[in-house]
């Protein structure tokens, strides 16, 4: 059995990636300068948009699936945010700090994993 509350953390996943992934892939100059970011690759910032795009909309065309699928997302979103907070505190550990809104992306990802996890957690009893 799925708990609908993992049911609507997908939806609230959906909607915080695309929230992200929109403006980065749209205009990724100014949504990172805004962010503090000083020099901004607009290549990789639209494959880091396209990363949220895939993972918020599976969340979100997923989110009635069943146990099965939901491990799976599961196993994705964990992987993926383990290793966002791994690459974005390299990154902010490099910069010597870099901007506020890095610090601020990094405890989303942490916030995310652990949720994940807990459910992850959940769903294998």
């Amino acid at each position: 059995m799925v708990p609908d509350k993992l049911r609507t953390w997908f939806v609230v996943h959906f909607v915080v990636d695309m929230l992200f992934a929109i403006p980065l892939f749209l205009a990724p100059e100014w949504m990172l300068t805004l962010f503090g970011w000083q020099t901004v690759d607009p290549l990789t910032s639209r494959l880091v948009a396209a990363a949220l795009f895939g993972i918020g909309i599976e969340s979100f065309l997923g989110r009635k699936a069943g146990l099965e699928a939901f491990r799976g997302m599961l196993n994705l979103k964990l992987i993926w945010s383990f290793g966002a907070v791994l690459g974005i505190g390299v990154s902010l550990a490099l910069a010597g700090g870099g901007p506020f809104m890095g610090w601020v992306v990094m405890a989303i990802f942490v916030v995310f994993f652990f949720l994940w996890l807990y459910y992850r957690v959940k769903l294998h009893r």
